[in-house]
């Protein structure tokens, strides 16, 4: 308001001073300057001229009558006026622009003499057409008054939005005599808005849709599909052994890492595909007009194949594999929210049967699915209320026959179930991350039965305990085992630590720093399942371990497989060039003990032996 009453006390001096230029430029003045003698001319001007002052002394006059207060209200409301942030414009009845405030010039870039006796339509934007400004001038006529967003144009020729509210301005008697309009630019509201809208549906690290609008793509396909019957195919990726690459590497690394997937995913699937991140390492694919499982399988195989490439970044030149589960419409499913359970349940399906493949939906998934989301809640109850028990297997020297060691193995001893497989728990435990605790507990069980055992006078050389990849994967690795050989004070030197071929070749020079940390504790390393990773003998040479374990699947075979035989034979002969033990798992047979023995096979492992036991049912005899 305050505003406005400036604008009327601005309004009575411009309405006098153009009712003078009128008057001066009007056709009568002309024809009396011309037609009349010089005296009559400087009387009328005279005359004129002094009925103007009279008007404004008598304005002045008011003004000054004014109390104190007003005259300090009505300063404050000028400067408020011109040094407010919105935009004010001011046009007469025909709509010509008599006045601008500051805030109008440095919002529209225009200054005020070049609006000046101008129409507003010069600001138009081209957005709106006839019918959206004939609202506004039927607004004024009926109310007053108009309020809403308006597209405008700058002077340098940008579109941007206002919010404006235009008053038609009238008299005492109610006649029209001028139109204010007050605006605000909302250029940064506007980008705002878009900026929120963007984030609630994308992946802010790879700009990939979100699970989010993943979802809503997905329910929009298929809407699509069932009208024209036609098929989809839904395809749900996850990155194998991510976990352990932010855990040895960092976040940063693995964020880079992710961005380059996605990248590379965008340059597979090319356009018309909806690809999208749905959090962590965790990427989905939307396949429209999918007619036959042969295409979605074809999509899956040729994405785990490009992703087998380096990733190159920094320092670092990483190598990883994809897993992928597919779900179809309609055959599998004929929801959005089915098509991507069941997809998870093949993913899971293709994570148990080694990763980097891909696996189709079948209801037996849906009920496995089930029963692993009741597992991992059972698992997690499971340490809480330490229903978890250390078994012992037993390893022998085969030359002597003489045993050396045990091997630790976790067991559940479920309340009702009884003792629960470790091939039912175990990929579990991996999928959700509780195999890393697990691990820890075995390890720290181990520690404190091996002591017992050497107080009782047992004379044992080692005890092994396996860690897993995300265990390893951790940096902080070797401090939690200082930790735990310091509380049970066993001597490091009879602790063997068994890491997989695969989780010490997925980051070889991280692993090899990993490794090197633990062997300075003092203690032993073995390769666990060696032969059926991709090892590099370079980095393997340069590796701070004692012992080969021979994968048990090598061990089968023995000793009617050509197969089995010659990997088995370049196993000891690699590790005896590189003095390191050997030690076979799986030895079931005696006929399997003695082909190991004669092919200088040092240690072994197996049912032939003895089975895993709780440590109370050894025999030391």
């Amino acid at each position: 308001m305050a505003a406005l009453y400036v604008v009327f006390s601005i309004l009575w001096l411009v309405l006098t001073e153009q009712l003078l230029q009128q008057w001066a430029d009007s056709p009568l003045a002309v024809t009396l300057g011309r037609g009349i003698n010089l005296l009559v001319w400087v009387l009328f001007s005279a005359l004129l001229i002094f009925i103007s002052r009279a008007r404004l002394l008598n304005f002045i006059g008011i003004g000054a009558q004014l109390r104190n207060e007003d005259r300090e209200r009505l300063r404050m409301a000028a400067a408020v006026f011109d040094t407010t942030l919105e935009g004010v414009l001011v046009t007469d009845r025909s709509g010509l622009i008599v006045h601008v405030n500051r805030a109008f010039m440095r919002i529209t870039g225009y200054q005020q003499d070049e609006v000046i006796g101008q129409r507003p339509s010069k600001f138009k934007s081209g957005r709106h057409g006839p019918p959206f400004y004939q609202q506004i001038y039927t607004a004024l006529e009926a109310n007053g008054q108009w309020s809403g967003e308006i597209w405008n144009r700058r002077k340098n020729g940008e579109i941007y939005p206002q919010w404006q509210t235009i008053c038609a301005i009238r008299d005492d008697n109610g006649e029209l005599t001028h139109y204010v309009a007050v605006f605000s630019d909302i250029s940064a509201i506007k980008h705002s808005e878009q900026e929120l809208a963007y984030l609630a549906h994308h992946d802010p690290l790879t700009g990939l849709p979100n699970r989010l609008l993943f979802n809503d793509r997905a329910e929009q396909a298929l809407a699509v599909a069932q009208a024209n019957k036609r098929g989809c195919g839904l395809l749900l990726l996850d990155l194998d052994h991510f976990q352990s690459i932010n855990d040895g590497l960092g976040h940063t690394i693995g964020d880079q890492l992710l961005k380059q997937v996605g990248e590379r995913l965008r340059l597979i699937l090319g356009n018309g595909v909806t690809l999208a991140r749905l959090g962590g390492d965790e990427f989905g694919v939307l396949l429209e007009n999918c007619q036959q499982v042969g295409q979605a399988a074809t999509v899956a195989q040729d994405i785990i194949e490009r992703m087998r490439e380096p990733f190159s970044f920094e320092e670092h030149r990483l190598f990883i594999s994809v897993s992928v589960g597919i779900g179809l419409f309609p055959s599998d499913a004929l929801s959005a929210e089915q098509l991507l359970r069941n997809a998870d349940a093949a993913l899971f399906k293709a994570k148990t049967n080694g990763r980097a493949c891909y696996a189709l939906y079948t209801e037996e998934l849906t009920a496995h699915a089930q029963h692993r989301v009741e597992t991992a809640s059972e698992l997690r109850r499971a340490l809480e209320q330490e229903e978890l028990r250390v078994f012992f297997q037993p390893v022998h020297e085969l030359a002597s026959g003489r045993r050396i060691g045990f091997e630790a193995l976790v067991r559940w001893q479920h309340p009702q179930r009884g003792l629960v497989p470790p091939g039912e728990f175990i990929p579990i435990a991996e999928r959700t991350g509780l195999i890393a605790e697990i691990d820890a507990w075995v390890l720290r069980q181990a520690c404190r039965q091996m002591v017992q055992w050497q107080a009782e006078g047992h004379e044992l050389e080692f005890v092994a305990v396996n860690i897993s990849s995300r265990l390893f994967g951790q940096r902080e690795l070797y401090r939690q085992v200082a930790q735990v050989l310091d509380e049970t004070g066993l001597d490091p030197a009879l602790l063997e630590l068994e890491v997989t071929e695969s989780a010490v070749m997925e980051d070889p020079e991280v692993a090899l720093e990993q490794l090197h940390r633990l062997r300075e504790l003092g203690l032993r390393l073995a390769i666990d399942d060696f032969g059926t990773g991709y090892s590099s003998l370079l980095r393997l040479k340069r590796l701070p371990v004692q012992k080969l374990k021979i994968d048990q699947g090598f061990v089968a075979g023995l000793p009617g497989d050509e197969d089995d035989i010659a990997i088995v034979r370049v196993i000891i002969a690699l590790a005896r060039s590189m003095g390191m033990q050997v030690h076979a798992e799986g030895v079931e047979q005696a006929e399997q003990a003695q082909f190991l023995l004669a092919q200088e096979c040092q240690l072994g492992q197996g049912y032939w032996f003895g089975r895993p036991v709780p440590a109370g049912d050894l025999r030391w005899d």
